[in-house]
């Protein structure tokens, strides 16, 4: 194993090429009060995006004002406009060009406006829109052969849905109706949804209303997490990189904090559950919104066989991490070495395209034959022309592989600005599933203040590159791109970060 110093040089060699200066700050209002010591100029694109014809700028405002209901909050101070999307490329109305680093929210997996998809869609709008599944129509049955495909083991039935939600609402369901058991366990800081019965599952107050009745059955146990967690160290995550937190795991004792965050899911099974009698437990295979969290190796595995030694199911939620987006698999629970019970997915699924699935055994399915049970849009043509378009797209293009590749270099970078800038508590994630934690104390890891954060989050913007935010606090920088960016655009999206940081610190001085 690489010393630290010695992966950090690796790190700086992998990362050459940050270093090159230019005397202009992209898209910004105003130069920095010292240059950057780093700067590279935004990667060329040979795309060229229709001139915007639409509502003025102003024009938008008054009608989001006027009818856009309160909860829609748009990102950045001054929002972006957005009117066309290619790749991995976003513009704006005025023709500012903007790599995208958060995806849509990880949905857009295969790259914006991707021709083939496009190509697939149009072709189906052309011939069927909707009927409903009263009637047979052929798409989403080659798409269902085609996504089952894709799942192990007896994970053959698929059901289709039209988002995220509403399949972590369906596995609910299902994962009640097939036990006859009410308790479903999730973690605190998970997210899985903001349905009225999905928000019960949510485990961060941001994203909770005050309502009666929400948390019904739902236990939120501690979130095993080794970077803000109890208990974790420097080999814990699967992962390329770790925390700085020390660590006294060895191959004989296995990872101790994940032992220790297993004692504490037992005591909620000894003390707040049922004995034998919980429906199931859902996990996100790296948690998204709560800010790319992920679990002590070994944690989730286990915490499936105690589930099911009591009664229940385990739900994967992959609706952030499926379809290639870890790297090493497909799926993100596989990194885990086992397979759940209920898987759902949505986001990348479809590329931007309304669709989202749950896939589970034929026994579980089952259940849902005790009623009637019926999704008027879910699966429909349009959908399931752009499922099977999707899933070309990432097996012929490679994407996996390129998420993989790209993305351990991305963290490989990420891991060197670490080392530059105190205020980088934290780089953690797999392929391009990553996140960058922001501190004002790296020994207490006490998360950055917001003007602060928000301050390099927009200069960043300014600068051409659109990051996400996640976290309860809002302090981790949410990274998950289209999986077809490259290493150039690594370069470009490591720079800005770089400079940004380095120009709102300037500011301080």
């Amino acid at each position: 194993m690489l010393s630290k110093s010695a992966f950090v040089q690796t790190a700086r060699l992998m990362c050459q090429g940050l270093q090159q200066r230019t005397t202009t700050t992209l898209h910004s209002k105003a130069s920095p009060a010292v240059m950057p010591e780093i700067q590279s100029e935004i990667p060329e694109c040979d795309y060229q995006p229709q001139p915007y014809t639409g509502p003025s700028y102003e024009k938008i405002l008054e009608i989001r004002q006027k009818h856009i209901t309160p909860n829609i909050v748009p990102h950045f101070k001054k929002p972006l406009l957005i009117h066309n999307g290619h790749m991995q490329w976003l513009f704006d109305h005025e023709g500012r060009r903007y790599l995208d680093m958060f995806g849509g929210i990880v949905t857009v997996s295969v790259g914006h406006c991707h021709p083939k998809v496009n190509r697939a869609l149009e072709q189906q709008i052309n011939t069927l829109w909707h009927t409903t599944n009263i009637y047979f129509h052929p798409k989403i049955h080659e798409y269902a052969e085609r996504l089952a495909a894709k799942m192990p083991g007896e994970l053959k039935a698929v059901c289709f849905v039209n988002s995220g939600s509403e399949a972590n609402d369906l596995a609910m369901l299902m994962a009640r109706m097939h036990t006859g058991n009410q308790d479903i366990i999730t973690f605190r800081n998970a997210y899985h949804g903001m349905s009225p019965y999905t928000m019960g599952l949510t485990a961060l107050s941001t994203w909770r209303f005050p309502l009666p009745g929400v948390n019904n059955g739902i236990q939120h146990v501690m979130n095993p997490d080794p970077y803000l967690g109890l208990w974790g160290g420097a080999a814990c995550r699967d992962s390329p990189i770790q925390t700085d937190r020390k660590c006294d795991c060895t191959p004989e004792t296995g990872c101790l904090a994940g032992a220790r965050y297993y004692e504490q899911l037992e005591e909620v099974f000894k003390y707040s559950l049922p004995r034998g009698r919980v429906a199931g437990m859902f996990a996100e295979s790296i948690q998204g919104v709560g800010g790319t969290v992920q679990y002590p190796k070994g944690y989730i595995k286990k915490a499936a066989e105690l589930v099911r030694a009591n009664g229940g199911v385990f739900i994967a939620d992959e609706v952030q991490t499926g379809f290639g987006r870890t790297g090493d698999h497909f799926w993100g629970f596989e990194s885990h070495d086992f397979i759940p019970d209920i898987v759902t997915m949505a986001k990348g699924i479809g590329n931007g395209f309304p669709l989202a699935a749950v896939v589970t055994t034929p026994k579980i399915a089952a259940s849902l034959g005790q009623a009637l049970h019926f999704n008027t849009y879910g699966g429909n043509p349009m959908a399931s022309a752009v499922g099977l378009a999707v899933l070309d797209v990432i097996e012929e293009e490679k994407l996996q592989k390129n998420s993989l590749a790209v993305g351990t270099y991305f963290l490989k970078c990420l891991a060197e600005l670490r080392e530059r800038f105190e205020i980088i508590g934290d780089v953690r994630g797999k392929g391009l599933m990553i996140g960058v934690e922001l501190v004002s104390d790296r020994a207490t890891r006490a998360p950055l203040s917001a003007p602060h954060v928000l301050e390099i989050w927009e200069t960043c913007k300014d600068m051409g590159v659109l990051f996400g935010r996640g976290g309860l606090n809002g302090n981790v920088f949410r990274i998950k791109p289209p999986m077809c960016i490259t290493n150039t655009d690594v370069k470009f999206a490591v720079d800005t970060l770089a400079n940004a940081i380095t120009e709102v610190s300037n500011k301080k001085l």
